[in-house]
């Protein structure tokens, strides 16, 4: 089983406008409205591409319940932890000629309720994936990825972390499956600016001599490099196509990666392949990628 966990979900409120005026009554052209975090993302890419998941993590109020029937409307399984006060937060998404975000805050996570995610995630068992992706919001102690790490230590599960610079170094010490910075997160673990392909790759090995036994790196318009705890690396140029929505994207990669790895039975270079269409796929459409768009993408690059 694959298992996704959202510290932090939202409902994402997404405008188009020809432009922003700042002061300015502005009128959309364009609006939707999705369950928004990183994890969630996963699992509703996963489901596009015939893969079930669970996601976890917490929801609260009027909002929480929107996210979580919007959520499920995808066909998606979610277990989160209802908090007893506050409100999911909003996130609203605004594209004009630049893109502007409003993210909203979220509730206050309780002990008590961050005692009942571990309790959830107890019921990993040998063999799944657990998907750690996105931010901590500042309700949540900030070692909580260490923590979740360190319970399902020596037990057999393939965890992924897809996180900035300081909450991805704490975690290598505790052997995560696969890690997936950028290029730009991967210099900054290092602070310093990785220009070429040889320094993305050295310093990537740095990662896996810490503790990381696979590691992913996207390049958005350059493509991507994958370095496997075997020693191969693959490399791939993006696919040919238009940026319609960034957000997203990095979440279809890794989902991708795992439908990818699931269906050809643990071979590395179709589980990077797939990544690569999957990401892309999102990248170059309105909404998160779908089935025959990824194929497409895929007998184009791999």
């Amino acid at each position: 089983m694959i298992y996704t966990v959202t510290f932090n979900p939202s409902l994402d409120y997404i405008l188009r406008l020809d432009s922003l005026e700042k002061g300015e009554i502005n009128r959309v052209t364009y609006e939707h409205i999705l369950p928004g975090g990183k994890g969630l993302n996963v699992s509703m890419v996963l489901k596009n591409l015939g893969h079930a998941s669970r996601a976890l993590g917490f929801v609260a109020g009027f909002t929480g319940e929107a996210v979580k029937k919007q959520f499920e409307s995808f066909g998606c399984e979610a277990d989160f932890v209802h908090l007893a006060e506050g409100f999911s937060r909003i996130n609203v998404k605004i594209k004009a000629k630049e893109e502007t975000e409003i993210n909203g805050q979220g509730p206050q996570i309780t002990e008590a309720a961050q005692e009942e995610l571990f309790q959830k995630l107890e019921q990993l068992q040998a063999g799944d994936t657990l998907v750690l992706a996105g931010s901590i919001p500042n309700t949540l102690p900030d070692d909580i990825y260490e923590r979740i790490m360190e319970r399902l230590g020596g037990r057999s599960i393939r965890i992924i972390v897809d996180a900035t610079k300081g909450l991805l170094l704490k975690v290598l010490k505790y052997g995560p499956w696969l890690i997936k910075p950028n290029n730009h997160e991967l210099g900054e673990m290092f602070d310093t600016e990785l220009k070429t392909e040889e320094e993305l790759i050295a310093h990537a090995k740095k990662l896996q001599e810490m503790g990381a036994k696979n590691v992913l790196i996207s390049m958005a318009g350059e493509g991507a490099l994958f370095l496997t705890e075997s020693g191969e690396s693959f490399k791939s140029p993006a696919p040919k196509g238009t940026l319609v929505n960034s957000v997203g994207a990095g979440d279809s990669m890794v989902a991708g990666f795992l439908a990818g790895y699931e269906e050809s039975g643990g071979s590395w270079r179709d589980a990077f392949f797939m990544g690569v269409a999957t990401g892309s796929a999102s990248a170059f459409s309105e909404n998160l990628a779908r089935r025959p768009e990824v194929e497409a993408l895929l007998k184009a690059i791999g």
